[in-house]
């Protein structure tokens, strides 16, 4: 008997040390829950008149804020919750060190079929980005994105996917918002304009 009460005694321990690695290895990825979320999404016919009368001339990014907003030069026409690269703070400097650009770049292309639902080019690295880098002798990174959070596979198995947006900060570097928000901010903001992120 005693025998096996200490063989559950170790199984349990086990499974608690087990479950607590997951946890934090991926609690990250737990959804943030929609009572965060406070977007009133568009229709159509909002999305129309916008693009007709006040078009999206700015994309401001928000680090510290976690917020993406489309502006019509002063004037806030909508903002999103985004997710930011796993190492946030400071503008990035290198590939794979997990930060989101700082600075004034283009939204200079877009990607209909991106790993991660639809996707809109940083024009990141800059000049004065790729300088830096080769002063630090590294590669300054590239392929940084405005995308969604949940591939279009994903979406296809479990639409409800279109409304996640995890917890924390996950990406490489780049800018994550939910699906259904990036439907929206493809149809509103152009190849050409300018994007602002600031700290």
């Amino acid at each position: 008997m005693n025998k096996k009460f200490i063989f559950l005694i170790i199984v349990i321990c086990l499974f608690s040390i087990a479950g607590t690695f997951a946890y934090q290895k991926y609690q990250k990825y737990l959804p943030t829950t929609q009572t965060e979320i406070t977007v009133h999404n568009l229709s159509e016919q909002d999305i129309a008149q916008i693009r007709q009368n006040t078009p999206i001339t700015e994309v401001k990014v928000y680090k510290t804020d976690r917020v993406v907003k489309l502006m019509h030069r002063s004037q806030i026409i909508q903002t999103y919750p985004m997710r930011l690269g796993f190492d946030p703070i400071g503008h990035k400097v290198k590939e794979g060190d997990g930060k989101t650009p700082e600075g004034q770049y283009i939204l200079d292309w877009r990607n209909p079929k991106s790993a991660f639902y639809k996707s809109l080019h940083v024009s990141y690295p800059n000049a004065q980005d790729k300088a830096k880098a080769k002063q630090l002798g590294v590669s300054p990174g590239g392929d940084i994105m405005i995308h969604g959070s949940a591939t279009t596979s994903q979406i296809e198995k479990l639409p409800s996917l279109m409304t996640y947006l995890p917890r924390n900060d996950w990406t490489w570097g780049c800018i994550a918002v939910r699906n259904v928000d990036m439907d929206e901010i493809w149809k509103l903001v152009d190849d050409g304009t300018l994007i602002s992120i600031f700290p």
